[in-house]
């Protein structure tokens, strides 16, 4: 995302980083994806990408059509499932 991002739009902050100022829970932040808005509103799961995909030119049809309802509750599932099944693809990309 951060290669997509050429305009510099989204800032990238690594809440694993003991540095990095958190305005929510760390682990709640490392158990999802999260984003802030300009306006300040924070988002979760796929709100978050649809928010970070309007920033980015190319991505900014996925981000649009993700602000109708029926998309963001699909995007919003997939999102759960992949949560699901995220450790054992880390554990497999480890070996």
């Amino acid at each position: 995302m951060r290669r997509l991002d050429r305009a510099g739009r989204i800032e990238f902050v690594d809440v694993a980083a003991g540095s990095a100022v958190c305005p929510v829970d760390r682990d709640l932040l490392l158990a999802r994806f999260h984003a802030r808005e300009k306006g300040g509103q924070i988002l979760d799961g796929a709100a978050a990408f649809a928010a970070m995909w309007r920033a980015i030119p190319l991505l900014r049809p996925l981000g649009l059509a993700a602000r109708n309802r029926l998309v963001l509750a699909t995007l919003e599932r997939l999102y759960t499932i992949f949560l699901t099944v995220r450790p054992m693809l880390q554990r497999w990309m480890r070996q």
